[in-house]
């Protein structure tokens, strides 16, 4: 395949038969006088042009197989389906929206955004009915019970959803998915407030997470199997046991839309958090016209010596940290009325210091950086699945995990280096995993 076809996939432009970036002809279809039956009598024609709304949808190239709940599942997200027409020796059904707002959503979300079923793409527009008339026959009794049966069930599955984040996992990756265009996808069922992409086991994935079990359940509904470019690209859903995300940078790898405020994970804005593990850092100075050093002030020099011996030279985001002992003696915060484009920080009063009590345990547990992490205040509910699957979000590769026997609050998670241990240890210390609990993680001396 050349550049150019590949150029026009990456950004989901290129028109294509099972794509969720595809564009979907809403053109005028006439339906064939061939059909069997009595239903190709009452529904000669479907002519009505895009342009003119209706709450009954005419869907066509439908699988020669397909069941009357996949094609109400088409519908469900959008709102309630009042009725259903099959036509399955035409491969085609009609199906009645409460509103004709939520027809409008549908077919507007659909001309975007292909809905496949089986590896079949299929067809929605708008038809030249108002609304839908049935008969006694078995077909549509069928159907009907079908409509009664998957409505109620859709209801009560929305409210009872298990989770409000979903996990994402991108099969046959043949082109680049970017986080922006997960969010493009997703963001047409609900509100998509946080979102984390990253490679487990050579497989892209994403935890997305909406503000409502009902979004998460109609997303998944509808997209679940679907392909976001021709052929490729297959999304395989299902909800997390994560109740909530916890991201601290707006970057290429992680967005929380409710807070525009954070920072890109630069090295520069991570620096309070490394040093913790060796005292409590107090203030931090970018220096404006060499934004690549700071200063760094510690609790007192002991800590600052600490922290000097057991980072100096370690990665970081792939740089390397050169620590050095300041002529300055203390960081001096910006004059009232000054502005210093926030490159000076005051953490004295930070929640993450962890020597602030005299003679603190955490002082006989400051060791080097390893690539093994000690984790602590772990609640109850929260199994090996979920802290690997959490550690994994950061696109770190999780090598080995173990609880501790006689107190499963605290576990050893090995990491597959010491510089992925620092950025875990720097995204994960004070994740909240509910419950009330707050993870803590510091380095190990022990190995699994």
């Amino acid at each position: 395949m050349d550049g150019s076809v590949h150029q026009d996939i990456t950004v989901g432009t290129k028109r294509g038969s099972d794509e969720l970036f595809s564009s979907v002809s809403n053109g005028p279809y006439i339906m064939s006088t061939t059909a069997n039956g009595n239903d190709s009598k009452k529904f000669k024609g479907d002519i009505r042009g895009p342009g003119v709304p209706s709450r009954v949808l005419h869907i066509r190239k439908l699988p020669n197989d397909i069941a009357e709940t996949e094609v109400i599942s088409l519908g469900l997200p959008f709102g309630d389906v009042t009725n259903l027409l099959m036509l399955k020796a035409k491969n085609q059904a009609f199906l009645e929206m409460n509103s004709e707002e939520a027809a409008q959503n549908m077919v507007g979300y659909y001309s975007t955004v292909m809905p496949v079923i089986r590896n079949h793409p299929v067809y929605v527009q708008f038809s030249n009915h108002k609304e839908l008339k049935t008969d006694n026959s078995p077909n549509q009794e069928r159907a009907q019970a079908a409509l009664r049966a998957l409505s109620t069930s859709h209801v009560d599955t929305a409210v009872a959803a298990p989770s409000s984040v979903l996990r994402v996992v991108v099969e046959n990756l043949v082109y680049p998915v970017s986080l922006d265009a997960l969010c493009q996808i997703f963001s047409k069922f609900g509100t998509v407030l946080r979102i984390i992409v990253f490679t487990k086991n050579s497989q892209f994935q994403a935890l997305l997470q909406y503000p409502d079990g009902a979004s998460a359940q109609a997303a998944k509904l509808s997209l679940d199997g679907q392909n976001i470019y021709n052929g490729c690209c297959t999304l395989r859903i299902s909800f997390s046991k994560l109740t909530s995300l916890n991201v601290k940078y707006n970057n290429e790898k992680s967005r929380d839309f409710t807070r525009p405020d954070l920072p890109s994970g630069d090295i520069k804005l991570v620096l309070p958090q490394t040093e913790s593990v060796y005292g409590d850092v107090m203030r931090v100075k970018i220096l404006f016209n060499k934004k690549e050093n700071a200063l760094v002030q510690m609790s007192d020099s002991t800590q600052a010596q600490l922290a000097m011996s057991h980072l100096s030279g370690q990665q970081l985001h792939g740089k390397s940290l050169r620590i050095t002992l300041s002529k300055h003696t203390s960081v001096q915060l910006p004059r009232e009325g000054h502005e210093d484009q926030g490159l000076t920080k005051d953490y004295s009063n930070s929640p993450l210091h962890r020597f602030k009590k005299p003679g603190s345990k955490n002082y006989s547990n400051i060791f080097p950086p390893s690539a093994t992490l000690h984790l602590s205040n772990i609640p109850p509910s929260v199994v090996e699945d979920d802290l690997k699957m959490l550690f994994s979000s950061s696109g770190a590769v999780v090598k080995a995990f173990k609880f501790f026997q006689k107190d499963h609050k605290m576990a050893l998670i090995q990491m597959g280096s010491v510089e992925e241990a620092i950025e875990c240890l720097i995204e994960f210390h004070n994740h909240d995993l509910g419950e009330n609990h707050h993870l803590r993680v510091s380095f190990s001396k022990s190995s699994i």
